[in-house]
């Protein structure tokens, strides 16, 4: 008979990769891997600030200067009432989170009694508002005085100082209280991405009477879509909400 011959499969170099490594041989384990350089996380929340243009703050300085002018006689007077009526000082500045959540001292007329602040924890369990915002009507640390003074914005006159130090522009969303940034949603944070000011949509769309969440879309919508026509048009609508004193407390 003829010789028969016989071929046996070559090695398959691929499946020899695949085989599972051997007990008796430790090499095979893989060894542990080099140390990996890691960084801090940088905030990126800096960038996404958008800084004051030019001719805004040339028109803030304008207006502000001008209208402190023209008030003048209006702040006198209230000025001297909240002394006569009320012990503490006239000027109440607190601190408020400015462009970027920096904080600055923010100035009204004192329209509470001295210990406003330390009875406001007491408060809050009769807090009227949604969120990190604290607002009651008939809130018993107002003086008789300071309610008038509210009802027509009386007291946030002073903050015309605050557009001249530029720590707030005419139109923006108003600087918050540094305890309520704490409790924000991320998409919240996006209204402290630009200057604070004296008025926005919140302010000409029922003032407190508007509910926190709706505040907030408020003034994330003004700073996607802030121009000159409509701060033109925030600030005639200012006027007439002044007046009526509408959800002003």
């Amino acid at each position: 008979l003829a010789p028969v011959s016989i071929q046996l499969p070559k090695s398959d170099p691929i499946a020899s990769t695949l085989r599972w490594p051997s007990a008796t041989t430790p090499d095979d384990y893989p060894q542990e891997s080099p140390p990996v350089e890691t960084r801090p996380i940088r905030d990126l929340a800096p960038y996404f600030e958008e800084r004051l243009p030019a001719y805004r703050r040339i028109v803030d300085i304008a207006v502000a200067g001008s209208a402190l002018a023209l008030v003048s006689p209006i702040l006198i007077t209230a000025a001297v009432l909240v002394k006569l009526t009320s012990p503490g000082p006239i000027i109440f500045a607190q601190a408020r989170a400015g462009r970027g959540g920096r904080p600055f001292q923010f100035y009204k007329l004192r329209s509470m009694y001295r210990n406003a602040e330390d009875r406001k924890n007491a408060l809050r369990l009769v807090n009227e508002k949604d969120g990190p915002i604290f607002k009651i009507k008939n809130d018993p640390r107002i003086t008789p005085v300071g309610k008038v003074l509210r009802k027509f914005s009386i007291d946030e006159l002073p903050q015309l100082f605050n557009v001249l130090k530029g720590d707030m522009t005419l139109v923006g969303p108003r600087p918050p209280v540094m305890d309520e940034i704490k409790e924000y949603e991320t998409w919240q944070r996006q209204r402290l991405d630009i200057t604070g000011g004296i008025t926005c949509i919140w302010q000409v769309s029922g003032r407190s009477e508007v509910t926190c969440r709706e505040w907030m879309r408020m003034d994330v919508r003004y700073r996607k879509r802030r121009s000159i026509g409509l701060d033109l048009k925030l600030v005639w609508k200012t006027f007439g909400a002044v007046f009526s004193g509408k959800g002003a407390y």
